[in-house]
């Protein structure tokens, strides 16, 4: 009997330490050749990253790197875009160039199977980073457990909770009332992280706010502007309402929904919104004004990335099984604390 996503995260996300070192569940996943030998001299591995320029994955490439000098690898890091063809022709050039190991982090995950399949037929070990991708569909909602490609990142559950209690803490403290209130919730939904974020965000507020205010789905493509001219949309759609709150699957979502209330003529006292990343939502905080991004969870690429290139590490030269999922840790942050927590605001 297959263990549930949620179960298997949670059973793996317990036993990754801050050392950043992961346990695994004991199967063998997809895209990864049970039988290939360690691999003798030194690695090469290629790291290839969606939205490469953003800060998250500027800090992702950071720590990947930094970790491939102490262990002494070889790592190309290549930036994708939002260009899924891209990442098609990056995995088969990679190949091409004798990389022993592929990490990836999609830009759309509809390429999943030819991504899998191309590092299948060449016998290279695949390992995702931050999104998942399924080896036989396009979409990893939709997917067998055994066709996921393992993953590094972070729990959707744990951070979307934290995110969904956070927010129940504000609007308790602002003392609003239910009628008077609209949820935001905006993410990019065809992207399976994204949605166990939100999802969980929901819950983790009913429980915690006692109150059930009604929440208005917003679909974007994951960016400050694009998630910003939707929430504009809904604000116009949805007049009268006084009280807003907003997350979403990014800093990227909370930070165009705030900047479109912001717009619209929402005060600041009147916009909760709890981002996810920091990266953005710090950008708020160093002006000194008053703003409706009240906190984020503070999200370190740089530990995803490190962890990757030890995970695929490992995997090459110990034939380490790698781990269904492995995770990292995470740190709510406001206007009080975000510079003492280390967030990095560019």
């Amino acid at each position: 009997m297959h263990l549930s996503r949620i179960q298997l995260a949670a059973t793996v996300g317990l036993c990754v330490t801050l050392g950043l070192t992961a346990c695994s569940t004991g199967r063998e996943p997809t895209a990864s050749p049970a039988s290939a030998a360690p691999v003798s001299g030194k690695l090469s591995l290629t790291y290839l990253q969606k939205q490469g320029d953003q800060e998250y994955f500027i800090g992702e490439a950071e720590g990947a790197k930094a970790k491939a000098a102490e262990l002494g690898v070889d790592l190309k890091v290549v930036n994708l875009g939002n260009d899924a063809n891209k990442a098609v022709s990056e995995v088969q050039a990679a190949i091409a160039q004798k990389s022993n190991g592929l990490i990836i982090v999609v830009p759309d995950p509809a390429v999943g199977p030819q991504v899998v399949q191309a590092a299948k037929d060449a016998g290279v070990p695949l390992l995702t980073s931050d999104d998942q991708i399924c080896a036989t569909g396009p979409s990893p909602t939709e997917c067998a457990e055994e066709d996921l490609v393992p993953r590094i990142g972070f729990s959707g559950a744990q951070m979307g909770g934290e995110v969904g209690k956070r927010a129940a803490e504000e609007y308790v403290k602002a003392g609003w009332k239910p009628a008077d209130t609209r949820i935001i919730s905006a993410w990019k939904q065809d992207v399976t992280v994204c949605t166990d974020r939100v999802k969980a965000a929901d819950s983790a507020f009913s429980k915690a706010a006692g109150a059930k205010i009604q929440k208005i789905d917003v679909a974007t493509d994951n960016t400050p502007t694009g998630a910003q001219d939707r929430v504009a949309a809904t604000i116009t759609a949805n007049p009268g309402v006084k009280n807003w709150i907003v997350w979403g699957c990014n800093d990227e979502n909370v930070q165009g929904g705030v900047t479109a209330l912001e717009n619209a003529g929402v005060k600041a006292d009147n916009i909760i919104g709890v981002g996810l990343g920091a990266y953005l939502a710090c950008k708020n905080w160093s002006s000194g004004k008053p703003s409706g991004m009240k906190a984020a969870l503070f999200i370190n690429g740089k530990n995803v990335g490190a962890l990757a290139v030890e995970t695929m590490y490992d995997k090459l030269k110990y034939r380490k099984t790698f781990p269904f999922e492995a995770f990292a840790p995470t740190t709510m942050v406001d206007a009080t604390n975000w510079k003492s927590a280390g967030v990095t605001c560019g």
